[in-house]
């Protein structure tokens, strides 16, 4: 299994000086991945954006969306900026989608919050088509580059609701579970996507990758807090959950990999609590052990 590391993108400190050197540190280490998370209604950086400089800042390591509000979004451009990022970094680009559980992300953007599942079934056969060069429509032409990869960067799902199973059979090309989820849900979400891939005839396997926040050093405890409450904090039951489940210690973080990579997952995101390298040095050590 593989192991990702989160950009702290969303932290108040986060800058572009501090995603390059977060970018050229992880460069040179045993991850797999860069990640970004999305958030309309938040001072965080533009997901997007973070990546487009990551790219150029790297050669090796692939760029990840954990997860792109996608529905928040107008499709055409999306698909423009997906497809330039996954040109510019020589086809690394894993773009991770998902609806959002938030509804002011809506209301600030103008889209209807509850009919986000609906628009995301419109989008992702869309974003498939002018990913591959094809016209928006009769009238209007091709939009944007081709991607590297033919159908467009690898593309994985995410989420929690019956729905998604028949998005990723029909358009992706697989599973990108949420964080703070339980194994055993996990686990049952993910027989049926292998179920429903089969039954839809498309080749292989799907891909399946995980998630969790993590926290280390001496500070972890207050780490994992004051991040939490920042970003989960308007829901107090969630955000206890999530710093129950949240891995703030070396033992931890290594059961939380093992408990994943005993479950099938192929690469599992850890996305950080704080900014300070000293964050990144602890998991690419634990990295580097288990794998």
């Amino acid at each position: 299994m593989r192991i990702a590391i989160g950009l702290p993108s969303r932290i108040p400190a986060a800058s572009g000086e501090l995603m390059l050197e977060w970018a050229t540190r992880a460069e040179q280490g045993p991850f797999s991945s860069l990640v970004v998370t999305d958030r309309v209604v938040s001072q965080a950086l533009e997901p997007l954006s973070v990546l487009a400089l990551a790219a150029g800042a790297t050669r090796r390591i692939r760029l990840m969306t954990s997860v792109v509000i996608a529905p928040t979004r107008e499709t055409t451009l999306l698909a423009r900026q997906a497809a330039t990022i996954d040109v510019i970094s020589g086809g690394r680009l894993t773009l991770g989608l998902g609806v959002g559980v938030r509804a002011n992300d809506y209301s600030a953007t103008g889209f209807d919050f509850h009919r986000r599942g609906k628009r995301a079934e419109e989008q992702l056969p869309l974003l498939r088509r002018l990913w591959g060069g094809e016209a928006l429509s009769t009238d209007v032409g091709a939009i944007g580059p081709r991607s590297a990869r033919a159908g467009g960067p690898e593309m994985l799902i995410g989420g929690y609701v019956a729905a998604i199973v028949q998005r990723i059979a029909k358009w992706g090309d697989g599973y990108m579970a949420p964080g703070g989820g339980a194994p055993e849900a996990m686990l049952k979400m993910w027989r049926e996507i292998e179920q429903a891939w089969q039954q839809a005839g498309r080749p292989g396997k799907p891909r399946w990758v995980g998630a969790s926040y993590f926290a280390l050093g001496p500070n972890a405890s207050d780490h994992a807090t004051r991040y939490i409450g920042a970003n989960y904090g308007y829901n107090p039951e969630l955000a206890a959950k999530r710093l129950r489940t949240l891995p703030a210690s070396t033992a931890a973080v290594e059961d939380a990999i093992k408990r994943q990579a005993d479950m099938g997952v192929d690469e599992f995101i850890l996305r950080p609590c704080a900014e300070d390298m000293e964050q990144m040095d602890r998991l690419a050590e634990i990295a580097a052990r288990v794998s």
